[in-house]
């Protein structure tokens, strides 16, 4: 563990230096750091921990407000992945607030640090395992993150909301675990060890509902579409408690935080969410934070193709494993609607585009599908990842059938045709969401036309398909 007062330059020097050599930190403890300020700098530091080293567990840091060091603000303005937490001032003299002699004398300082080199003040017994563990699979993987989520927003809930969320989670919770094993047991696998420790009695009042630990580290890559999903699942489902976005959105920070790709990744899946929704409303309120609700069209879509034309999560597991997922749990319930949303954000084959063009999915569908590819993209993009080609491919696609139909139904259709309405709203929805990408930059670049030939500044569907019309 590094404690550290100010982090002067041999505090900074020596992180670093433990850092880029690789070796493993505990934990990281500072008080009335200076690296709130613009104005300090040690060895390019702000630059060298934009992000969180793989081999430090976690760094939290201790302001007070009269602290003229501290610049009166947490470090966390500076690195937002880190945990900041402002002690109360024991002083009015502000030379004296920036003092060791005062942090130190803080109870909860104290315990950061006695943690940091003693860990854990419980006195429980602990349970050993001694046998060899099994990973988790797709299905799991994507429950126990979900379960991980719930129980967090759980935590910031209060009063009778809280009561009976957590009377929800807790049936959710046991038949979510039975399920899980119960699926195990038909396969003849043995139970991984995180599973096997979430099982409590459900028919016991009194029995306690064992928390999830927290989630395992993830590449950013490899979160976006499984957070993006997850923002919009009702995780309690059958039961519906109204919780409020805000704290939704801090719980995602949680989150995010504990998987190891800091605090401000969950507040940007739900700010790429509202500004994908914003691209996407054209003056109605686009349902997206309702992957739970898809209904029948969405499903069709994932059983229609099997699956295995559309993409797996990235991170979770093949193609073929999300198909045999679903084939187990059935694209309904909420193991199979986190599937099957995972599975429709991340684009795929040309078996969505015919998907979701089709009469027997409805516009609602189609532009929470769209909202949910144009988030993830969105999300990427504010984090510098790859864009993920295929959402572009399947958009331009679904424009170019979506008008082909128009063309071919409103030539002796009325324009007041609930058929000619539908079409329209999902021509809106693929068209908002190609302009918003390429508002962002995220259009494939086009080849420089030929001297020879004459540029053609028609739209790509015109270019594409010239029978339209006729």
């Amino acid at each position: 563990m590094i404690l550290g007062h100010s982090l002067g330059s041999v505090i900074a020097a020596d992180l670093l230096r433990r850092l880029h050599k690789g070796l493993h930190v505990v934990g990281m403890v500072t008080v009335g750091s200076p690296l709130a300020s613009d104005s300090f700098g040690v060895d390019k530091l702000r630059d060298v921990l934009r992000e969180p080293p793989p081999n430090l567990e976690w760094w939290v840091s201790f302001w007070d407000g009269r602290d003229p060091v501290a610049a009166r603000r947490g470090v966390s303005s500076a690195f937002p992945w880190m945990i900041d937490f402002r002690v109360p001032s024991r002083t009015m003299s502000p030379l004296a607030a920036h003092q060791a002699v005062e942090y130190l004398a803080q109870d909860v300082v104290a315990e950061a640090v006695g943690y940091g080199l003693f860990g854990s003040r419980s006195k429980e017994v602990a349970r050993v395992e001694r046998g060899v563990d099994v990973p988790l699979d797709a299905a799991e993987d994507y429950a126990l993150l979900a379960l991980r989520y719930a129980h967090l927003i759980k935590l910031r809930l209060t009063g009778d909301r809280k009561e009976r969320y957590a009377g929800a989670l807790r049936n959710v919770h046991a038949n979510l675990v039975d399920v899980l094993a119960a699926k195990r047991s038909e396969t003849a696998r043995p139970l991984p060890e995180a599973l096997s420790r979430l099982r409590f009695d459900l028919s016991d009042p009194r029995a306690e509902v064992p928390e999830p630990t927290p989630s395992r580290r993830l590449a950013k890559d490899d979160a976006v579409v499984m957070l993006t999903v997850l923002m919009g699942q009702n995780i309690i489902l059958p039961y519906e408690v109204n919780v409020p976005a805000d704290v939704k959105q801090k719980a995602m920070e949680d989150l995010t935080a504990e998987m190891g790709l800091g605090g401000v990744f969950g507040s940007d899946v739900f700010a790429a969410a509202r500004e994908a929704q914003a691209a996407l409303n054209g003056g109605r309120g686009v349902n997206w934070l309702k992957w739970g609700a898809l209904g029948a069209g969405a499903i069709a879509i994932v059983v229609a193709t099997g699956g295995l034309a559309l993409a797996a999560a990235p991170g979770v597991a093949g193609a073929a494993a999300i198909t045999s997922a679903l084939a187990a749990f059935g694209p309904g319930g909420m193991i199979g609607g986190l599937l099957t949303a995972g599975t429709l954000v991340t684009a795929g084959g040309g078996g969505i585009a015919f998907g979701l063009v089709s009469a027997s999915t409805t516009a609602e569908t189609l532009e929470a599908v769209v909202s949910g590819q144009l988030t993830a993209e969105i999300l990427r993009k504010r984090h510098a990842l790859d864009s993920d080609a295929a959402v572009w491919r399947n958009l331009v696609d679904m424009e170019m059938q979506l008008r082909r139909e128009h063309e071919r139904l409103d030539e002796f259709s009325d324009d007041s045709a609930p058929s000619i309405k539908e079409l329209k709203r999902k021509v809106d929805a693929v068209e908002r969401a190609l302009a918003h990408l390429r508002h962002m930059g995220l259009e494939p670049a086009a080849s420089a036309p030929s001297s020879e030939v004459p540029s053609d500044d028609r739209p790509f569907w015109k270019r594409a398909v010239p029978a339209i019309g006729r």
